[in-house]
């Protein structure tokens, strides 16, 4: 950079009240004030700023005071109620839509399998399937098997972060895409936020960089907008998108019958839930909150608001968990810039490791001292008045890949899928010998469609459909 736009830099930091970050420019080498200064140029202090008063504000809400109340009837649609018809129809509207190059794939594939003993994206990781497939790969080929039976074709855009982007896209290049067009393939990054004091005061990780940390799931919005890939939607016609993490094997990848309900309604912003029975269970619900739509965690739901009952049927009041799920019309996504300053973004508070700018001296702290913020993704569900929820089976539609052993492990995972596959084919007329595994490669099936061959026949031992 030039002598003009380091002082112009400065400035910017200054007026913000973070020139502290420029403590040891002078002592740095070339090279590493052109790094220093290109982190720095990426970064908009005053947004920082903004962003810290309005979570350490939201932070300080009593949340007793929220006011927690079930989804409204209107809003609200269980597959398990539909009818046939009704499915039919939202199916033949997302297939529609696909054909008709209206519908894009988002995936948030930006964590590592670190819980799981593994230093890979957590989508590469090997649920030991008889196919041994990733779940990268019983993705995409979900997504090629819909595109083939709807007739067009589905842009794939995949979030990663700063630590998985270069090991993701190549394991995508080493699988060949998985078979899909490398072009329809789409990577972009995951934003980052300076990791700050409690005060607001950005951390030096080293003398010549900032101490940053990802900006949460919730950061999919802005890094949308600033990588280019909501114009490169519009450019090419997408204008309802379908968003998941990757951690769910079951995952139906731009679900037509969850497209199609949403487009079908008009709405702006769907999320896909599962029914929740149990009001013990750690997963955060789909409800409205203070009058508006919203997600609230666990941890913040009162006890007996949570074990709240439906006399008329004994089912949980707040029974919508949520599965980060979601659907979204372009429009919506662009608009949220528009709003971006009034998201409460939450804080954790962490131990960071700094350089104390008295000494020099890179310090390792016992207790935490600071503070990182992060946006979730169902933040911005209380700016639209657009908002539709379809409840799947949870059997069919949600087995989350989180710990190396026991609940919402590999070993969980690959039992949820094989025992979806034992249903497709004993729904097609199949029949199974004692200990039979059968797993339907994605190519073969989307969702139990194409199994009519298989009737009558009897499956032994271990068998992989594909």
């Amino acid at each position: 950079m030039t002598a003009i736009d380091i002082s112009t830099l400065k400035a910017k930091y200054e007026a913000a009240g973070q020139g502290h970050v420029f403590t040891y420019w002078d002592s740095l080498a070339e090279a590493e004030q052109a790094e220093y200064a290109a982190q720095l140029a990426a970064i908009d202090p005053a947004r920082v700023n903004r962003i810290h008063a309005t979570a350490m504000a939201a932070s300080a809400i009593d949340t007793s005071t929220t006011k927690i109340e079930p989804l409204p009837s209107s809003v609200f649609l269980s597959a398990a109620s539909a009818s046939p018809d009704q499915l039919n129809t939202f199916r033949e509207a997302g297939l529609a839509a696909i054909k008709a190059g209206q519908v894009a794939v988002l995936l948030m594939a930006g964590g590592q399998g670190t819980r799981l003993g593994s230093k890979d994206p957590k989508g590469c990781f090997d649920i030991k399937l008889p196919s041994a497939k990733s779940l990268f790969q019983l993705q995409a080929e979900r997504l090629a098997r819909l595109q083939t039976v709807a007739g067009g074709k589905l842009p794939w855009y995949v979030m990663v972060s700063g630590p998985t982007r270069k090991d993701t896209v190549a394991f995508f290049d080493k699988h060949g895409y998985f078979g899909l067009d490398k072009a329809n393939v789409h990577f972009f990054e995951q934003g980052t936020l300076p990791a700050l004091t409690k005060d607001g005061k950005i951390f030096l990780e080293a003398k010549h960089r900032l101490a940053v940390a990802p900006d949460g799931n919730g950061g999919v919005y802005a890094a949308l907008e600033s990588a280019g890939i909501l114009a490169h939607m519009k450019a090419h016609g997408v204008e309802y998108i379908h968003a998941y993490c990757v951690d769910n094997c079951l995952v139906k990848v731009a679900d037509p019958v969850f497209l199609g309900y949403n487009i079908v309604k008009g709405a702006e912003v769907g999320a896909k839930t599962v029914r929740k029975t149990d009001p013990e269970e750690p997963v955060g619900v789909v409800c409205l909150r203070n009058g508006k739509y919203g997600v609230v965690e666990y941890s913040e739901i009162p006890a007996e608001v949570s074990a709240a009952r439906n006399p008329a049927d004994g089912a949980l009041l707040l029974s919508a968990a949520n599965i980060a799920n979601h659907f979204y019309t372009r429009a919506f996504l662009e608009r949220v810039k528009e709003f971006e300053d009034k998201l409460e973004y939450h804080v954790a508070h962490k131990k960071i490791a700094h350089v104390d700018l008295a000494s020099g001296e890179t310090v390792a702290p016992s207790t935490p001292n600071g503070v990182k913020m992060e946006l979730f993704i169902f933040d911005v569900f209380p700016f639209t008045d657009s908002f539709a929820v379809f409840e799947g089976e949870r059997r069919d539609e949600f087995s989350p890949l989180k710990n190396k052993d026991g609940v919402d492990s590999p070993a969980t995972s690959r039992r949820d899928i094989l025992d979806l596959h034992h249903r497709y084919l004993e729904a097609a007329g199949a029949t199974f010998a004692e200990g039979a595994e059968v797993e339907i490669s994605p190519l073969v099936s989307y969702a139990g469609e194409g199994l009519d061959a298989y009737k009558g026949k009897t499956f032994e031992g271990v068998t992989h459909l594909h």
